[in-house]
């Protein structure tokens, strides 16, 4: 059984799909492990480091993944990876499928075998596997972070014998996984904290981080939440009361960080121009949806804009790949868990369970078809 991991072809993308000690645990599976050289170098991982825990160092990404049973990366392999990759071979990563339905059928063309990471199930067993929280978590702790580097002022009160220093206003639109750790980092930095989200449920989880909820709470906002916890797309009346509280809120607000997304749909714009306009100068908007088109009227993504007024709006891509060490080290522990119920231990070899709920939630392609049935007509 042979298990290989790739740098990310994405000069971008920091990532790596396996640590040492990721590595480490899959040998002791029984699998040999093949690391393409310098897959880890923009997570700081040395291949030194890879060859330590017995890892196989390969000077391709085709050496690697050329007999590997199972590949493992961070984002969809290129089609250029796939034809390398032998006939039912496992390839385990974030595939982003939505709205590229000719490379996921060019992926099953090739024959591969492919689980889509962030279809794991919001179930109890599958909370280590979930790429989707891990990855979300860090993007909120880095959303405050890139924001106080934009922001030309300190977060929390100061008193000194100067004259008091009032805490900044940071206020979160939001508050799935993303949100909560947005709140708390800007609570841990001293900022006062406000937060919205639709779903009900929100409400507590937000008050329980010392941050104030601002909702339009009627009939609609109560019933607003899907079965498996995600918000559902509430009515125009509705969004309308919503953006009407909203715009006043954000009037007095240093800071706002959006997170707003459905899975398989646009970013929902929360924040419109006007709205950016009625913020004080050197205030900053960071938008974490703005790879799905953004919750911000005027972000642009990959950039920091600055608008006329002086106000900011950030819009990095990929921001758990800003800090790709951390992001890493939890991407390929959920990576490990999954693809550890994946193989026979005591046979040491590669066993898929058809019928597992894990499998059937992720497979995405399997014996030359699409078979995930999200893609099926």
């Amino acid at each position: 059984m042979k298990i290989a991991v790739l740098k990310e072809p994405d000069s971008e993308e920091g990532r790596v799909a396996m640590t040492p000690d990721t590595a480490k645990r899959f040998i002791g599976l029984g699998a040999t492990v093949l690391v393409e050289a310098g897959a880890g170098v923009r997570s700081l991982i040395l291949d030194f480091d890879y060859s330590m825990v017995g890892a196989v160092l390969t000077e391709t990404a085709a050496d690697a993944a050329r007999d590997a049973d199972i590949v493992l990366t961070v984002r969809r392999p290129s089609q250029e990876i796939l034809s390398h990759l032998k006939k039912g071979a496992l390839a385990i990563a974030m595939m982003d499928p939505y709205g590229d339905n000719a490379a996921i059928k060019a992926m099953a063309d090739t024959g591969v075998t492919a689980f889509a990471m962030e279809f794991m199930p919001r179930i109890t067993r599958a909370q280590v596997m979930d790429v989707l929280s891990s990855q979300a978590n860090l993007a909120g702790y880095q959303a405050v972070i890139d924001a106080a580097s934009e922001y030309g002022r300190a977060f929390p009160m100061m008193m000194t014998a100067a004259g008091t220093v009032p805490a900044a206003r940071v206020f979160v639109m939001g508050a799935g996984v993303a949100g909560l750790q947005a709140i708390a980092t800007a609570r841990r930095l001293g900022a006062v904290v406000t937060a919205t989200d639709v779903r009900p449920a929100a409400k507590e989880q937000v008050e329980s981080l010392g941050a104030k909820f601002v909702a339009v709470e009627d009939e609609e906002f109560k019933q607003a939440e899907t079965a498996a916890g995600y918000a559902k797309p509430m009515s125009a009346e509705y969004q309308a009361k919503q953006a009407a509280l909203v715009a006043e809120h954000i009037k007095k607000q240093d800071i706002v960080i959006t997170t707003a997304l459905i899975p398989g749909r646009p970013a929902p714009r929360l924040v419109s121009a006007d709205m950016v306009k009625s913020m004080k100068p050197g205030s900053v908007l960071v938008d974490l949806a703005v790879e799905r088109g953004g919750n911000v009227e005027g972000a642009q993504l990959g950039e920091v804009v600055t608008t006329p007024e002086g106000i900011r709006i950030v819009g990095h891509k990929n921001v758990p790949g800003r800090i790709a060490a951390t992001a890493s080290q939890l991407y390929a522990k959920n990576l490990y868990a999954f693809v550890e119920t994946l193989i026979d231990k005591k046979e040491k070899v590669l066993a898929v369970n058809w019928d597992d709920e894990l499998v059937k939630a992720t497979a995405l392609t399997r014996d030359g078809a699409v078979i995930h049935p999200a893609f099926l007509n």
